[in-house]
C-alpha cells in the first residue's frame, strides 16, 4: 500500500511541476542484484528552451541483466511536465578485454514548447571498465534513437543524440560509498545538447 501510495504521488509530481530528464544514467556501473541507488544530478540544457536544473534519479537492477530507473527534473525552461522510466538490458558483460554492451528503452511523456509528446527511444550502450590512478571508473558512449510523437497535430519525429560519460565511486575515502557521474548529450536531431554531473547514494 506504501508503494502504491507513493507512485501516486509521484506521478501526481510530474504532472503539474517543470519536470524533465536527460542522460543515460547509471547503467554502466556494475551493481548487485537488488541495489537500489537515489541520484541527484545537476544539469545544464544549452539547446534552445534550455537552462539550468536539477534532477532526481531512482535506479535498481532488478536482475542479473537488467536495470530499471525513474526519475524527476525541475527547471524553468520550455521543457515541462515530463515522466520518464527506463529499463536497461546488458548483452554482452564486461570481461576481460570485452566492453559491456547493453540496450536500454526508454518511454517519456512531455510538455515541450506548449506541445504534448510521447517519447519511446532504445539506446544501444558500450562501456568498460579501467583503473585511473587505483580508483575503478566506466566510462560509457550511447546513442539513443527514438520517436518524438506529438499529441497536439497527430505528427511525429525521429531523434538521435550521442552521450558520453563516466561513472564511479568519489575517490575519497570518507565518502567511496558514493557513486559519482557525469555525462555530455549532444543533441544530433531534434533532441537536446546538455551536461550533466550526479551524485548516488546506495539506499536499503
Amino acid at each position: 500500500m506504501k508503494k502504491i501510495k507513493f507512485i501516486s504521488i509521484a506521478a501526481a509530481t510530474l504532472l503539474t511541476t517543470n519536470a524533465w530528464a536527460l542522460g543515460t544514467g547509471l547503467s554502466s556501473y556494475p551493481m548487485m542484484t537488488g541495489k537500489k541507488l537515489i541520484s541527484s544530478e545537476v544539469l545544464g540544457v544549452t539547446s534552445t528552451g534550455g537552462g539550468i536544473g536539477a534532477q532526481v534519479r531512482y535506479t535498481q537492477k532488478f536482475s542479473k541483466k537488467a536495470i530499471f530507473d525513474a526519475g524527476l527534473g525541475i527547471s524553468g525552461g520550455e521543457m515541462s511536465n515530463r515522466f520518464f522510466t527506463g529499463v536497461d538490458y546488458e548483452i554482452f558483460p564486461d570481461y576481460y578485454q570485452q566492453p559491456k554492451v547493453s540496450v536500454k528503452t526508454t518511454l517519456e511523456m512531455a510538455k515541450e514548447f506548449e506541445e504534448s509528446r510521447t517519447k519511446l527511444s532504445l539506446a544501444p550502450t558500450v562501456s568498460k571498465g579501467f583503473s585511473f590512478w587505483g580508483t575503478e571508473a566506466y566510462p560509457y558512449f550511447s546513442m539513443p534513437v527514438g520517436l518524438s510523437l506529438d499529441s497536439d497535430s497527430k505528427t511525429y519525429e525521429s531523434t538521435i543524440s550521442a552521450n558520453l560519460g563516466i561513472n564511479g565511486n568519489v575517490p575519497l575515502e570518507q565518502y567511496k560509498h558514493l557513486q559519482a557521474n557525469a555525462e555530455v548529450q549532444l543533441g544530433l536531431k531534434d533532441s537536446f545538447t546538455s551536461i550533466l554531473v550526479g551524485l548516488s547514494y546506495p539506499i536499503q
